[in-house]
């Protein structure tokens, strides 16, 4: 047996793609798909034995990471497929012939590639969520530029047409926020999570705040910094490293989270809720913008580690329903330790820890069109990466990307913005009908 009839066979012989293996052997699709112009290209031996190893997703994840195999077309159809179940993939028949082709020596396990996240320490403890974020932030600023564009903004854009650019839409989103939270001269903001400083540039530029953004990133921090004195407001914005467990320095008028709480475990959630309402002045506004999924009847409702980001990947490509599991790709080489919170699950947590919630957006398409532009611009300078941040990193950041979008148009992923109110003896600073809509 060669290696192209092993896929076929792997399949049942209902092979949607062609395949290309590095021992010459061809296998044309069999089945009319919208993966027939897919070829995938087993390059190395090391792929097969990263799949024997390691059966489903990591193997093969793991395998296109370290460059053993290679897709040529389009990933969308990929994330249609539904991957065979493991027992056909290692029947005795199909390992028995295959190795007679590579050798037995196919199934000592390789070592996985050098960017699989290595965090350690307590779950969402201060270090370990340090390393976390690290792992997935303090990767180039200058790759982060060639995905995102000049926006510098990592989170769901908002688009209003079609004409809208991404700077357009991203440039809406956070006016978007500071709208929702009424922002005034003279406020102070607390922007957790402030990433390279969007959100509080914006702030401080056209509302006259006074903010202070955390992060754990120190290149976002520096770069943050950069950004506000060039923009010529940093005598209004401090950016700090800091954990935003430990800013002490409240009473705020307004808190905005904007992707951050997906780094917020489940077991931490309840503490994370009571700062926020602590650090907020009687009054005060708080919006959390986050991912989240679909709620799901058959899962426990108190799992000791829930919503888990990662699982975004294993969904997207359909191998099972939304869960708390963790997606291996997603969990190693993206999001280590993420968690996503089903929105009501969140919004009654807020509530119990005294927030009135105001108001409640998806914007969930949004997300979708925001990846679909990210992934334009990865894709348009995927060499210029590959020279700055390294060919696995950039592997990865295509396929998470690429399958995150078909999460989003699924509705396997969801994405809402949450705005609560600190109460004030009854007395609300929200306006009776409040108008968020940006004017460009």
């Amino acid at each position: 047996m060669d290696v192209a009839t092993f896929v076929a066979s792997v399949f049942d012989n209902r092979l949607p793609f062609r395949v290309e293996a590095y021992d010459g052997s061809v296998a044309e699709p069999t089945i009319a798909s919208s993966a027939n112009d897919v070829t995938l290209r087993i390059l190395r031996r090391e792929a097969i034995t990263r799949v024997l190893t390691h059966p489903g997703e990591l193997g093969v994840a793991r395998a296109y990471v370290a460059g053993d195999l290679d897709i040529d077309g389009d990933l969308d159809p990929l994330f249609e497929l539904e991957l065979p179940p493991i027992h056909q993939l290692l029947s005795p028949d199909n390992v028995r012939a295959l190795l007679g082709v590579i050798g037995a020596s196919a199934l000592r396990p390789l070592p996985p590639p050098n960017i699989e996240a290595r965090v350690s320490g307590a779950l969402h403890g201060r270090s370990r969520d340090r390393q976390a974020v690290s792992h997935h932030y303090d990767v180039s600023n200058r790759f982060y530029e060639m995905v995102l564009g000049p926006s510098m903004t990592y989170s769901c854009a908002v688009f209003k047409s079609g004409d809208d650019t991404l700077e357009d839409a991203q440039r809406r989103k956070v006016d978007l926020v500071a709208r929702k939270l009424n922002l005034s001269p003279g406020e102070r903001l607390l922007d957790v999570g402030c990433g390279w400083g969007a959100m509080a540039i914006h702030a401080a530029r056209h509302y006259g705040v006074r903010v202070v953004g955390v992060t754990l990133s120190e290149q976002q921090r520096l770069y943050a910094a950069e950004a506000a004195k060039r923009e010529g407001v940093d005598h209004l914005v401090e950016f700090r490293l800091q954990d935003f467990r430990d800013v002490k320095d409240g009473p705020f008028d307004a808190i905005s989270s904007i992707g951050m709480s997906e780094h917020v475990g489940r077991r931490s959630l309840p503490d994370y809720c009571q700062l926020m309402f602590d650090l907020l002045k009687p009054g005060g506004r708080f919006l959390n913008h986050a991912i989240g999924r679909p709620v799901s009847f058959d899962e426990d409702p108190r799992p000791t580690r829930a919503e888990v980001f990662s699982r975004q990947f294993q969904v997207a490509v359909g191998m099972r329903r939304p869960s708390r599991t963790a997606s291996p790709f997603i969990e190693r080489y993206v999001f280590p330790d993420g968690e996503l919170h089903e929105v009501g699950n969140l919004v009654s947590m807020l509530q119990s820890h005294g927030f009135e919630v105001r108001h409640l957006e998806s914007l969930r398409e949004h997300y979708a069109r925001t990846l679909r532009e990210w992934v334009a611009n990865l894709e348009k300078r995927f060499d210029e990466a590959v020279e700055d941040v390294g060919v696995e990193r950039a592997r990865v950041w295509r396929l998470y990307m690429a399958g995150s979008a078909v999460g989003f148009e699924r509705r396997h992923l969801e994405i809402h913005q949450v705005l609560c109110v600190k109460p004030d003896h009854g007395r609300s600073s929200m306006a009776l009908r409040p108008d968020f809509e940006p004017d460009f």
